[in-house]
């Protein structure tokens, strides 16, 4: 006959396991914060946003270098097309320049051809009175030199040419550096006194008229015998 076991729980001392603490016991999981709950839902935002910045910036830079290159691309047709214009205004300028020089060039070619020429008496006639196309100067300064030894003869001459409207006209007699000429003479210095000089010839008679450059004044009267 098998011995029976007489022993059971009750008859152990009891220990540390005999005195479970209340409530569950075992693996538990207890409620979590909100904040805990909700970092996964933020990082997930914070990093859709993230890439969604970066997106648009690769495509917003992307979108600026091909406009920026479209631009350029437009801005050198247009100087192109602006060189081209004006190289083609230069040729055409240069053409219609040429084109007019040309006919200048016929036009007097033709008008030489067709203008007759002077006669000799018109020649002559425009050569013998070039004093008509000057203007006679009465206020230019006159000196009246008496070489012939009569006294006041310089001063009557003078007399004469005042009366006639020359308002600066001067007497006097020869010094040691008047060269006296072999007969009455009107000199004057320039081209320009011409036409005074041929006046005052007239108005005192004397019909030899000369230019000389080593008088003092722009016209002189010598008197002679």
């Amino acid at each position: 006959m098998a011995r029976k076991d007489t022993e059971q729980y009750r008859s152990y001392e009891k220990d540390a396991f005999d005195n479970p603490p209340e409530g569950p016991v075992g693996v538990h999981r207890g409620n979590r914060p909100m904040i805990v709950r909700l970092t996964p839902f933020v990082i997930v935002l914070v990093a859709a946003v993230a890439a969604g910045v970066l997106f648009w910036s690769i495509f917003s830079g992307e979108a600026a270098n091909m406009f920026n290159r479209r631009s350029e691309q437009t801005q050198t047709t247009a100087q192109t097309s602006q060189v081209a214009s004006s190289s083609s205004a230069d040729e055409s300028a240069s053409g219609a320049a040429s084109h007019s020089s040309q006919s200048a060039s016929a036009s007097e070619s033709t008008s030489a051809e067709d203008t007759p020429s002077q006669t000799p008496s018109e020649s002559e006639s425009a050569q013998s009175t070039p004093e008509e196309s000057q203007q006679v100067n009465t206020n230019a300064q006159i000196t009246v030199i008496n070489g012939t030894g009569v006294s006041g003869l310089a001063n009557d001459r003078a007399g004469v040419l005042q009366n006639q409207g020359f308002t600066n006209v001067s007497a006097a007699n020869p010094d040691a550096t008047t060269v006296l000429p072999a007969q009455t003479v009107v000199y004057y210095q320039n081209e320009a006194d011409l036409a005074t000089a041929q006046q005052v010839a007239n108005a005192l008679g004397i019909t030899t008229v000369e230019q000389s450059a080593s008088i003092g004044t722009p016209i002189q009267v010598v008197l002679m015998q």
